[in-house]
């Protein structure tokens, strides 16, 4: 799998909410280097875990919908 990789933008996005939660949760204060760090390990160790669940998510929506249009074709059989 290829590693997951933020764009310049989601970091400058990130990296705030990385300092934001780091200073009010754990009473630490870090600099953008730290939290660019924490980003990229969290990405590398959990990130496949996120996306599976949103895969497995996913595919639990579609099979749901292609029940639903199953059922919906069902009712359009003409009986004799």
């Amino acid at each position: 799998m290829k590693p997951i990789v933020f764009s310049k933008e989601e970091q400058r996005d990130f990296i705030p909410r990385i300092k934001a939660f780091v200073r009010d949760e754990l009473d630490t204060e870090i600099g953008d280097l730290q939290a660019s760090m924490l980003m990229d390990f969290f990405a590398e160790k959990l990130g496949h875990a996120v996306y599976n669940r949103a895969i497995y998510d996913a595919q639990a929506l579609i099979a749901a919908k292609a029940d639903e249009m199953a059922e919906a074709l069902y009712e359009l059989e003409r009986k004799p």
